[in-house]
C-alpha cells in the first residue's frame, strides 16, 4: 500500500502501527521508506499521551532544526553520490516523510488524545491489563484505547492503521482468561470502533479487519485451555465492502476442519487488497529476484 499508493496527505504517513512494529509488519524488501510509523508511546496508558517523535530536544527549536536539516541535507548529497545500492535514497525519503510530520500542527493534532470528548473514551474503555498472576497464562494488555487512535488516524487521512492487541492465549484455564481478559476489552472497544466510524460517516470507506494468526485445537487440553491449530481459524471483517451480519465459510461440527466454502488467509488479503485499490499482480525485486503482491487468492464476494 505505501508503495503502490503512498500517502493520502502530505503531512500523515501512509501506515501506522500502534504502538511498534510486531513480526510480520515491516516493509520487508520493499526496504526503509515503506516502514510503518510508530507511535512508540502507548496509548493504553492512562494520562496524556506523547508521541516521542514528536518532542524536541531540550534548548531545541523548529528554526534549529531546521538549521541542522539543511546542514545534514549537504552531508546526504555527498554520500548519495558515493552510494551505488539506492538505498540512500530510500532513507533520504524516509526522512524527509519524518520532517513534515514532525513539523506538521495537523499530525501533532491527529496523534492528540487528549482533544478527544471524555465519554467517546470512556466508550471504548479504561478497563485496566487483565493479569492472571500465573507463569503459564498471557494476560491481556489495556488496548482499548490504541483502537480510538487508530480512529482518529484513519478520520485525518492515515491509509492503513494496524493495532496491536495481542499478548492473550488460551493453553492454560482459556475459558477463564477469555471471559476475564480479551473478550470484554475487545468487544467493548472493537463494538465502540464500528459505532464511532458509522456516525462519523467512514464506515462505508473504511475497512476493520479483526484477524488473528492462528486457530485452536477442538479438543481442550488437560490445563482446561486450547493449543495452536492451523486448520480452522476465524476472521472478523467489517465496514468497506462487507455487508455486515453474515457468516462465510463453515467448520464441521467439531470445529476440527473446514466443511462449506473454506477461505484462505490469501483470500482475507485479496479483499484487502481490493478495497485499497492494490495491483496484487504487481512485482517487486528482492535480491534480483522478482516477489508478487499476492500470487494467488480471490476477494470475498459479500
Amino acid at each position: 500500500m505505501s508503495r503502490q499508493l503512498g500517502d493520502k496527505t502530505p503531512h500523515l504517513p501512509a501506515y501506522v502501527m500502534i504502538p511498534r512494529m510486531v513480526p510480520g509488519t515491516g516493509s520487508a524488501y520493499l526496504g526503509v521508506a515503506h516502514k510503518p510509523f510508530e507511535t512508540l508511546a502507548d496509548p493504553a496508558n492512562r494520562g496524556p499521551f506523547r508521541v516521542p517523535n514528536f518532542e524536541l530536544a531540550d534548548g531545541v527549536t523548529f528554526d534549529k532544526l531546521g538549521d541542522r536539516k539543511a546542514l545534514l541535507a549537504k552531508f546526504d548529497t555527498m554520500r548519495r553520490d558515493a552510494d551505488a545500492s539506492g538505498q540512500l535514497d530510500a532513507i533520504d525519503r524516509f526522512g524527509s516523510k519524518a520532517w513534515s510530520i514532525l513539523t506538521s500542527r495537523a499530525a501533532r493534532d491527529a496523534f492528540d488524545l487528549d482533544k478527544e470528548n471524555p465519554k467517546l473514551r470512556e466508550r471504548y474503555g479504561f478497563m485496566e491489563a487483565f493479569d492472571p498472576k500465573a507463569a503459564d497464562r498471557c494476560g491481556s494488555p489495556a488496548w482499548s484505547q490504541r483502537i480510538l487512535l487508530a480512529r482518529r488516524l484513519v478520520e485525518a487521512g492515515v491509509r492503513l492503521v494496524t493495532v496491536d492487541i495481542r499478548w492473550w492465549d488460551t493453553h492454560v484455564k482459556g475459558f477463564e482468561s477469555l471471559r476475564q481478559g480479551f473478550l470484554p476489552r475487545f468487544d467493548r472497544a472493537y463494538s465502540a470502533l464500528i459505532d464511532d466510524l458509522d456516525a462519523r460517516g467512514l464506515l462505508d470507506s473504511t475497512l476493520v479487519v479483526a484477524w488473528g494468526e492462528f486457530g485452536r485445537t477442538p479438543r481442550v487440553n488437560a490445563q482446561a485451555g486450547r493449543d495452536h491449530y492451523p486448520n480452522v481459524f476465524s476472521a472478523a471483517l467489517a465496514g468497506g465492502p462487507v455487508k455486515g451480519g453474515r457468516v462465510i465459510g463453515s467448520s464441521d461440527e467439531k470445529g476440527a476442519l473446514p466443511k462449506a466454502d473454506p477461505k484462505r488467509p490469501q483470500d482475507v488479503l485479496a479483499t484487502i487488497y481490493a478495497h485499497l485499490g492494490i495491483d496484487t499482480e504487481a512485482s517487486y525485486l528482492s535480491n534480483g529476484r522478482p516477489i508478487q503482491v499476492l500470487p494467488f487468492g480471490k476477494p470475498l464476494a459479500f
